[in-house]
């Protein structure tokens, strides 16, 4: 028995010894070498898409060097933050609903002066979004008055509620929706909820199943998901829409967050800006929201169930600006900045993250060197370390072409709104960035309104006053080597911020 066992262990070592022998002289090196070839397809593949499929030779040349010279790092990076969205759309255009149908609306651009009717034709060739003049416009500055204006909107719905948020967090404003969603369904109200996966995160489960337990119809934009996750983690919907009866909405900067209430303690109290809209935009508004919901739920509802209600005796002429990462064109960024070239006496920005491309960048260098008075108005500091630093790597460029830049010191500015010569403003959720111009989807309105654009800078040039300024080129140049530094790094990741 003894031997028995023993040659049993001999030969049970024998064989452990030739499976170790097979996979580190057979089966090891053809995995190696499989591994070594797949990734060679797909980063030759990667290759191939980029000489295709890219736009701008710079950024080109920079994820081929990325590729080349950081082995399986590089084609990630470019899988999850370089893909062309425009070239690979997100869903067809078959399947999408089709915003911007221009007979839905009054058009009313022959009433622009000269000077305005350039920006609209862009923007109507671009989402077919006609000049829209039927409506009667309310500026809602910071938190309290602008949840109050629509608390009383929500209250008055007689047959829809379509909510759109980035960051939807629970707290005391959600409950309070809550309670309005369960009235109103109550009363036969149709309420449809749409909250992006990364930006409402941190929603707990308990109030979705709250919102579902009351009849709210909810769907998640691009929800945070491990097979999805190099489609979507850089691509979200940054909009805030709300739309009532298809008679008022509401657009700009505010999230559904508390700290527009009580403040954030690193940062203090949150300003910001929203605008109110009453009349047929409305219309346009509720479309922007059904293609978003539509991308995220699956469910095309009719459009011919909503009809644009005009505002009688109102006139605020405008056009409202979706963009996405999946347009034609880089919708947002030629807005901007056709916006900006037009400019002649004045531009002045409002934004909390302006990090310019080169063409928005020559183009405001340009408007301030041309003799344009161009102002730049930001938080003395972000919410994020990284994009300060990225921030402040273009003061540089600022102040050495005359433009002027204030640091507000009062809390946390997140209004993202830009005003020129007293006939445009615009104001909405879109960053100067390349995230907001390119990568995520975003809703912008501009305004031709002469009154609301000179008590809007009646407004900024008062939060300039107790601003710190900075115009002192060579002062500035003389700042720590090390801040010096960091802002240069940040600066190499601008395209990814």
């Amino acid at each position: 028995m003894e031997n028995s066992k023993g040659n049993l262990q001999m030969a049970d070592q024998g064989s452990s010894k030739w499976h170790i022998f097979v996979w580190q002289t057979h089966l090891k090196p053809m995995l190696v070498a499989i591994l070594i070839g797949v990734y060679v397809l797909i980063a030759l593949a990667t290759v191939i898409s980029l000489l295709m499929n890219g736009i701008r030779p710079g950024k080109t040349l920079g994820w081929l060097l990325a590729i080349f010279t950081i082995p399986v790092g590089g084609v990630l990076l470019y899988l999850i933050f370089g893909r062309n969205r425009r070239r690979n759309k997100m869903f067809s255009e078959q399947n999408r609903i089709i915003i911007g149908e221009g007979s839905r609306l009054g058009d009313c651009m022959g009433e622009l002066p000269g000077k305005g009717t350039k920006l609209a034709r862009l923007i109507q060739r671009t989402v077919h979004c006609p000049v829209s003049c039927a409506n009667e416009l309310t500026l809602l500055r910071n938190g309290r008055k602008t949840f109050e204006s629509i608390f009383e909107a929500l209250e008055g719905a007689k047959e829809l509620i379509h909510i759109q948020y980035y960051i939807y967090e629970d707290g005391l404003l959600a409950d309070k929706l809550l309670e309005i969603f369960e009235r109103k369904i109550a009363e036969g109200v149709t309420v449809r909820l749409l909250y992006d996966g990364i930006g409402s995160f941190s929603l707990s489960k308990k109030y979705l199943g709250n919102l579902q337990a009351v009849g709210v119809e909810t769907a998640q934009f691009l929800p945070y998901k491990f097979g999805r996750f190099l489609t979507s983690i850089n691509y979200r919907n940054h909009r805030k829409i709300i739309v009532v009866d298809n008679k008022i909405g509401f657009t700009g900067g505010i999230n559904i967050s508390d700290k527009y209430l009580k403040g954030d303690p690193a940062l203090g109290k949150w300003h910001d800006d929203h605008l109110k809209i009453d009349g047929e935009a409305v219309d346009y508004l509720n479309q922007v929201f059904l293609s978003d919901w539509y991308l995220a739920s699956g469910k095309k509802l009719d459009m011919s169930q909503f009809v644009p209600v005009p505002k009688l005796g109102a006139h605020g002429p405008l056009q409202i600006v979706p963009s996405g990462p999946d347009d034609d064109f880089d919708v947002m960024e030629q807005a901007y900045f056709s916006l900006i070239n037009s400019a002649e006496k004045y531009l002045y920005i409002t934004n909390p993250y302006i990090i310019p491309n080169h063409a928005i960048l020559q183009g405001l260098m340009t408007a301030s060197l041309s003799g344009v008075d161009v102002r730049l108005l930001m938080s003395s500091t972000t919410d994020m370390k990284l994009v300060d630093w990225c921030v402040r790597a273009y003061f540089e460029s600022y102040l050495k072409a005359g433009i002027k830049i204030y640091l507000f010191p009062d809390g946390f500015l997140h209004s993202k709104v830009l005003l020129c010569d007293d006939r445009v403003v615009s104001i909405g959720t879109a960053n100067l960035d390349n995230r907001s111009l390119q990568q995520n989807y975003e809703a912008q309105v501009f305004v031709y309104d002469s009154e609301l654009c000179e008590s809007m800078r009646r407004d900024y040039l008062e939060d300039c006053e107790g601003s710190r300024l900075l115009t002192d080129h060579k002062a500035f140049s003389k700042r720590p080597w090390l801040n010096k530094l960091l802002e240069g790094a940040a600066k190499l990741l601008s395209p990814l911020l």
